[in-house]
């Protein structure tokens, strides 16, 4: 009997390649993928090499590509995978806020572009997005109106990002996330709120919030006999 999954016009599972240069962030980012249905992590990496050997050694449909890796730039990666022939799509997990950079993505053809810091939800929506398109795309040979081309160019970007906790706006996350990582060494929320302007209470909500999806550290500074004071540090 012949496999279900390879039946003409079925998707099968969408093979997922991690590329991530931070333990932590690469092993979350593979919880993530491994919680959506539908698709499978068959491989990690946390160099653009290492991505490169793995794209020839086993299919892939898809990559989940850092941008800042210690080799060579997540669009060295993606020129490379194309000039070797290499088909998986690409969707950008990364911190890079360049706007060249954004735009150089989407000339190299990456169908998403995920900023850090981001929530389950977020990659989540990105990535059954990405599936409706594959389906869509696997399940047609054929374009026949120009809605028909709309709608395939359109599913693969996905929908709007899954909204901040309330009272959290994207612009004061960004100074927060810009601070911590300009700082080169650990603030406290009483310091990161001199820098940014808010209080401090403000300043550790976002650093907490930062700090609980892996783009901050908390640690304690001690000083004196006193209590340790809890600074957070931006792990890049």
């Amino acid at each position: 009997m012949p496999d279900p999954d390879k039946r003409p016009g079925r998707v099968q599972e969408c093979r997922v390649l991690v590329v991530e240069d931070e333990p932590v962030a690469l092993e979350a980012h593979a919880a993530y993928v491994a919680r959506v249905p539908g698709f499978v992590v068959v491989a990690t990496a946390a160099t653009g090499r290492e991505a490169m050997r793995l794209l020839q050694s086993r299919p892939v449909d898809v990559v989940l590509l850092d941008m800042h890796l210690p080799d060579r730039h997540g669009l060295d990666v993606v020129r490379a995978m194309r000039a070797g022939g290499h088909r998986a799509d690409v969707i950008a997990v990364t911190s890079a806020r360049d706007l060249e950079v954004v735009r150089s993505a989407v000339s190299l053809g990456v169908v998403q572009y995920v900023l850090k810091p981001f929530v389950f939800a977020t990659l989540r929506e990105r990535l059954e997005a990405y599936r409706a398109y594959r389906l869509q795309i696997g399940a047609a040979t054929e374009i026949n109106t120009q809605a028909e081309v709309d709608q395939v160019l359109a599913g693969a970007r996905g929908g709007a990002p899954a909204p901040l906790p309330k009272g959290m706006t994207d612009e004061l996350l960004g100074k927060v996330s810009r601070a911590l990582r300009g700082a080169g060494a650990g603030l406290s929320a009483s310091e990161l709120a001199d820098v940014v302007g808010v209080s401090r209470v403000t300043a550790r909500r976002y650093a907490e919030y930062l700090t609980d999806n892996r783009l901050a550290a908390r640690g304690q500074r001690y000083a004196g006999a006193g209590r340790p004071e809890v600074e957070y540090r931006w792990v890049r």
